[in-house]
Order: C-alpha cells, then sequence, then structure tokens
C-alpha cells in the first residue's frame, strides 16, 4: 500500500503563533492561564499543561494578577472587559485572520446588518457575534439562510475554517432574497489551501485519514469534504486510533491532517500507516513522488521505538463510530463538492505592478513570507521591504501584520512569487502626498537622516526637508530630528523627477496661529496665570502664557522699586502673573506680577506696630532724610531730624545706602503706603536702663516732623 500525505497539513500559521506565544509565555511567568483550549487538539493542550499553561473556562475562577492567554480562535468584547476589569495581565494570541474578521464585524454591525456563516456554537463565532452586535445572524448553511427574514442589505462574513462551497450556497441564497448582499471572504486561506488539497487528495487515492482533534472545526470540515467525494475516510486523533481492517485490499492511501494537529502527530499517523500497510510511503510534498527504499526503511525503525511506547496495537479507538466510515462507492456524485469550491476559492490571479493585500506569515533573516490569497505564499526580499536602510526584516514587519505589496513577479526562475513592499507603499505615498498638497493637509513621516542642507523624510517614499523648513528659526543641530517622527507640509511635488519637499516650518507657523488665537479667546482680565519669560528689556519682561506673550511692565514686578528687570527676573523663569489689561484685536496683553502676591502694606500695622523696635536697610537717602527698606516692598522714613541727637547737616553723615540700622517706629499708616521712623529714638531706648520701666506718654511731634511729612508726600 502506497501512503501519500497532502500537500498542504498540519499546523497553520494561527495555530503554530498561538503556540509559540504560550510556550515564550510560560518562560516568563508561574502561572499562566488559557482562556479556554489553546487550540483544538488534546494531545497539544496537554503538553502545554505540563509546561504550566492551566486551561480554565470560568473567568470569576482566575486569581487577580495572573497571566492570561486568549486562545487562537479569539473572545468577544464583553470577555476582554471583564479581564479588564479583573486586572490580570492578558496576552493575545488570536489568530490574525480571526481578529480581522473580529474588526470587520465591528465596523459593519454599526452600519448594516451582518450575517455570519459558521458552527453557532463555535467559540470563534460567538466572539466575532460579540464584535457585531446582537442584532447578528448565525447561517451554519443554506438552509438556515433560507429561513431568514428578508432584509434590504445585509453583510456576510464567514468563520475562518469554513469551507468555501458552504460559504457560496449561503450567499447564493442571500441574493435571491436580499437586494443587495456585501461580502466579505474572511476564510483562512490556509484553510482553504488545506481543503482544496485534501479534496484533490481523496479524489486520487482508495482510502482516507484524516488526523486531528475531534472538537476541531476545520478537521471535521476535511473529513466531510473528502467522505462527500466518494472516498472511505477515517478521522483519527492520533496514531493508535488506526485499524488493520480500513486498509485491507488498499493499494494507494491518501493522509491529511487538520489545521490543529501537530508534526509529530502526524509522523506518527504516517508511520503506522506504514506499518499496518506494510508499504512505501510516498509523501507529495517530495517532487519526485519516490523516496529511497534504503532510507525508508532506516525511517520505519526510528518510528516504531514511538509507535511501540505510545501502545497503539491492538488498543480500541476513542469515538470509533464516529472515527470510521464504511467504504462507499467511489464515483464522482453529480455536483461535485470540489466543482463548488473552485468556483468560490479565491486564488487571485496576480499580474506584475498589481498592489494587493496579505499577512505576513513568516520573518527570516532575508525575507519575507506574505499570504495574498494566491497559491503560495509570497516573497518579499529584504530589499523590497522599504526604501530605507534597517538592520532587520524585524525592524519594519512582524508576524501578522497586513500589509501591502507590490507583485513584481508571478514566477521567478524558482518559482516563487516575488513581491514588494517598498514599492506598494511608494505608489500609495504618491497618491496620498498628491491629495495633502491638494488639500493642505499636513502629511507625517519620520526622519530617517540627515544630510546636506536638511532633512530626508520616510513619507513612504524619500523626501527632502531644506534646514530652514525645520523650525521657525534656525537650528544648528539636525541630528536630534533622527527617528522622529514630524508632521509638515507638501509644498512642492513632481512624480517624473521624483522630487518631494517637505516644510515643518509651515505647520509650526499655523499651529502657533491657531494656539494663539485659543490661548487669546480663554483669557480673561483679572485672572492670574502661569507663564514663562522669553525676554527682558530696559522697561519690562516679555512673558510667553500658553504661545502668547504678554509684557510685565517694570513697575508691576514687584511691590518694590526695582531699577533693573534682570534684578527680579531670569529668562525661563516660571511665574505666576495677573492680567491687567486684554487687547484681543491687537493682542496686546499688560502683566502683573506683584499683583499675583499679597500685598504686604496690609499685614504693616500687625507686623510693626507703634513703638516697636525693628531692623531696616537703608535704601535711598534724600535731604530730608533717608528711605529703608522693612522688608521687600514695604519702606519707611527716617526723617533727618530723627537721624541723631545733635543737629544733622546732611543725610549721608549718619548713614549710608545698604547699611543695616535699629529704628523705632514712630507712625503707621497703611493706606498711604507711610511709615515714620526714628534712629534717635530706637538709640534713646537702648540706652535706657533694663530694670526702670519706659513712661508711657504721646511722642512729641516737632516741627522737623511736620517738614519731613511735607516733602515725603512731594
Amino acid at each position: 500500500m502506497e501512503v501519500r500525505l497532502a500537500k498542504e497539513a498540519g499546523f497553520c500559521f494561527g495555530v503554530t503563533r498561538a503556540v509559540e506565544i504560550a510556550r515564550n509565555t510560560v518562560k516568563e511567568k508561574n502561572q499562566v492561564y488559557s482562556l479556554g483550549p489553546l487550540i483544538h487538539n488534546p494531545q497539544v493542550i496537554e503538553k502545554l499543561a505540563r509546561a504550566g499553561i492551566k486551561d480554565i473556562e470560568n473567568i470569576a475562577g482566575i486569581p487577580v494578577g495572573s497571566t492570561v492567554i486568549i486562545p487562537a480562535h479569539g473572545v468577544g468584547p464583553e470577555v476582554m472587559a471583564k479581564l479588564e476589569e479583573l486586572k490580570v495581565h492578558v496576552v493575545d494570541a488570536t489568530c490574525p485572520f480571526v481578529r480581522r474578521a473580529q474588526n470587520l464585524a465591528h465596523n459593519l454591525g454599526q452600519r448594516i446588518q451582518v450575517v455570519i456563516v459558521g458552527d453557532q456554537k463555535h467559540p470563534e463565532v460567538r466572539g466575532i457575534i460579540g464584535y457585531a452586535g446582537e442584532q447578528a445572524l448565525i447561517a451554519e448553511g443554506p438552509d438556515q439562510a433560507k429561513i431568514l427574514d428578508s432584509l434590504p442589505e445585509v453583510a456576510v462574513l464567514a468563520q475562518t475554517t469554513q469551507p468555501l462551497s458552504n460559504f457560496q450556497s449561503v450567499i447564493d441564497v442571500l441574493r435571491t432574497k436580499t437586494d443587495s448582499v456585501k461580502v466579505f471572504n474572511t476564510i483562512c486561506h490556509a484553510t482553504s489551501i488545506r481543503q482544496q488539497a485534501a479534496l484533490e487528495l481523496a479524489r486520487q487515492v482508495d482510502a482516507m485519514v484524516v488526523a486531528g482533534g475531534m472538537t476541531s472545526a476545520n478537521t471535521r470540515k476535511l473529513a466531510e469534504l473528502s467522505r462527500e467525494s466518494g472516498t472511505p475516510t477515517y478521522h483519527v486523533e492520533t496514531a493508535r486510533d488506526l485499524k488493520a481492517e480500513w486498509f485491507k485490499g488498499i493499494e494507494v492511501a491518501g493522509l491529511t491532517a487538520g489545521a490543529s494537529t501537530p508534526d509529530w502527530i502526524i509522523e506518527e499517523v504516517q508511520t503506522r500507516m506504514k506499518e499496518l500497510g506494510k508499504v512505501m510511503v510516498v509523501d507529495e510534498k517530495n517532487e519526485n513522488g519516490n523516496v529511497n527504499a534504503q532510507a525508508d526503511e532506516v525511517k520505519t525503525a526510528a518510528s516504531e521505538e514511538i509507535v511501540n511506547a505510545s501502545g497503539m496495537p491492538g488498543e480500541t479507538p476513542a469515538g470509533t463510530d464516529e472515527a470510521v466510515q464504511d467504504p462507499g462507492s467511489k464515483g464522482e456524485p453529480e455536483a461535485s463538492p470540489a466543482e463548488g469550491m473552485e468556483e468560490t476559492v479565491e486564488v487571485k490571479s496576480l499580474s506584475p505592478g498589481q498592489i494587493v493585500k496579505g499577512i505576513v506569515v513568516q520573518v527570516s533573516a532575508d525575507e519575507v513570507l506574505v499570504d495574498v490569497g494566491s497559491k503560495s505564499e509570497g516573497v518579499v526580499p529584504f530589499r523590497e521591504l522599504s526604501a530605507y536602510e534597517a538592520a532587520s526584516p524585524q525592524d519594519i514587519v512582524s508576524l501578522g501584520d497586513e500589509i501591502e505589496v507590490t507583485v513584481v513577479k508571478v514566477e521567478d526562475d524558482e518559482g516563487r512569487l516575488i513581491l514588494s513592499k517598498a514599492r506598494a507603499d511608494a505608489e500609495k505615498a504618491w497618491a496620498d502626498l498628491q491629495a495633502h498638497l491638494d488639500d493642505g493637509a499636513p502629511v507625517e513621516g519620520v526622519v530617517r537622516e540627515v544630510i546636506k542642507g536638511g532633512l530626508l523624510v520616510d513619507v513612504g517614499l524619500r523626501a527632502f526637508m531644506p534646514a530652514s523648513l525645520v523650525e521657525q528659526g534656525y537650528v544648528e543641530d539636525l541630528n536630534k530630528y533622527v527617528g522622529v517622527k514630524i508632521k509638515s507640509r507638501v509644498i512642492e511635488l513632481n512624480r517624473a523627477r521624483r522630487k518631494v519637499i517637505l516644510s515643518r516650518k509651515a505647520v509650526l507657523e499655523e499651529e502657533r496661529i491657531l494656539q494663539k488665537q485659543s490661548v487669546l479667546d480663554s483669557l480673561e482680565e483679572g485672572r492670574t496665570v502661569r507663564g514663562i519669560v522669553r525676554r527682558l528689556t530696559n522697561f519690562g519682561a516679555f512673558v510667553d502664557i500658553g504661545g502668547v506673550d504678554g509684557l510685565l511692565h517694570i513697575s508691576e514686578m514687584a511691590w518694590y522699586r526695582v531699577n533693573h528687570p534682570s534684578d527680579v527676573l531670569s529668562v525661563g523663569d516660571e511665574i505666576e502673573v495677573k492680567i491687567l489689561q486684554l487687547d484681543r484685536d491687537n493682542e496686546k496683553i499688560s502683566l502683573s506680577l506683584k499683583q499675583a502676591l499679597p500685598d504686604p502694606w496690609k499685614q504693616v500695622v500687625k507686623n510693626y506696630p507703634v513703638g516697636s523696635i525693628v531692623k531696616a536697610k537703608v535704601v535711598r537717602l534724600a535731604p530730608f532724610g533717608a528711605f529703608v527698606q522693612l522688608e521687600p516692598g514695604v519702606e519707611g522714613l527716617v526723617h533727618i531730624s530723627h537721624l541723631a541727637d545733635h543737629h544733622v547737616e546732611s543725610t549721608g553723615e549718619i548713614v549710608h545706602e545698604g547699611e543695616e540700622i535699629s529704628v523705632k517706629v514712630l507712625s503707621v499708616e497703611p493706606e498711604e503706603k507711610r511709615i515714620r521712623l526714628s534712629i534717635r529714638e530706637a538709640k534713646r531706648e537702648a540706652q535706657k536702663p533694663k530694670n526702670v520701666q519706659p513712661e508711657i506718654k504721646d511722642e512729641n511731634v516737632t516741627i522737623g516732623d511736620v517738614v519731613g511729612d511735607i516733602f515725603e508726600n512731594k
């Protein structure tokens, strides 16, 4: 008996990705939970459990702070919300194809009636329903589609493991009862290829074996399609489920496996089939169609150890009734399922220059494989990934990314489909840049390098930004922009010369104008705001209050006399200022620093009671006396007649600017901001014996005091 292995069988990209994510996660975490089976294969789940990944169905049983893996078939948004409430660490292993179906369901469900073709009990379908909304409908097949209500418009999605023939049958029914049917083929490309390969193989062999979990939807579909071809088909989970009588009189047997079936199970089943049939194994993946007999014997001997260790011979297979199908007629049915599939399989007909979307299914050191719905994955060489240099393909794309690529060659010398992401990016970029040039909207790009005269910016293609258009002012070092994403305006575009000129300065100026107007509209007189000192002048300081400059006059900087703004402020200081006047039309703002601070004169009566002796600093000399500072913003006058006990000709004879002295408070008038002080009386107080109580009497006001008051008011 000859055993042929289907060209496509076993782990698909989504399952491989989920298992890899799970294994990497359990290496980093102590206890990891899988929200339901990670994939539909009990043997793989058992291995993952031994590695430390616990399969759990009830969310409520997950401890707070645990790590939870979302299975490959995904979950609904309500489940994700509950996990967020539980404050657990979520690792999403949802297959990118399932995620695409969920996103489509979410977007479509908000504006159109969604019909999902699939098994309504399957967790993938339940998850998609969650994104589509409660109004979404499910049709498992054409019979269910017939009983749906007539609708003006529907959008049809599919469970990713659905047979294309069933998907098409539902669509055909819906078109008879619906005015508009929008079709979104969300069937996984790998599923389609596996189903085609299984059907083709089933037509060529006398018996088919389908290996995979009994609960795996895509594996059951493979078995159903094989049976519908008229070939006796047997669904098994492992090699121990095989029976010798199935292969009695069989010359050629076929083997395929579901997308959740690992290679080691396929190998064991293949080896056991060989033992039962005592024949050479022929793998259709081998282009020559044969295997060296001597090498085959070595392989058989090595595999017997695995078979014997499993204890497979003589055991009763689990689920015998479901696994065994009696041989039936191999005649071609009138309505062959293959014909229906061939009509609906979206194996794209590609041509050079065509731009298509695909999903990254493999990233290696020098190339990337992309599933674009063709007969095989396309190859994107490293040099065709980007117009700019990168250290590795991983710096540009990741597994599961959906990207656009240009078809370079439908078939090269090795029969490979050659694609280019860089060319697709460039084509899309030219169209986008033209649109941005027409409507004036800014475009985003990443600065790749500094070149002579400016920057090289990645906007899908190479664009130049002159140094003079990077900022509103001169930029000394352009290197700080490398790797930064910036917004700019397209000011020149010439595709024939491959010339793109950008200006970030134009965007910054527009943003400044808009920000300035917004700030002006939000400001009010009397309001206190924070600002940054941008510039000092002899008459004041300019303060930035959120994109608008206001003038802080020197007279409003402090409650005391300021000789120069630099005595109080420095460029870069962050201060609080009060808005005194606001002229929106002329964009003029008057500010005050001192009025944003407490008025010290409101506390002078309490701080400097009449008769008290206090320290003061001489700040100015006048012919009629000396002005002294009690604290910043509070000054008093020592009249010349109160400088000493003797007659004083000049104020400078007794005190000097900057000198610290003791004075006695004679009177306080806070409303007039006036305090009369005396050095003479302070000295007299100091000369009195400490054990003698001073006589309390009214101060005698001399003619000198009156004259001093007159001069002070002037």
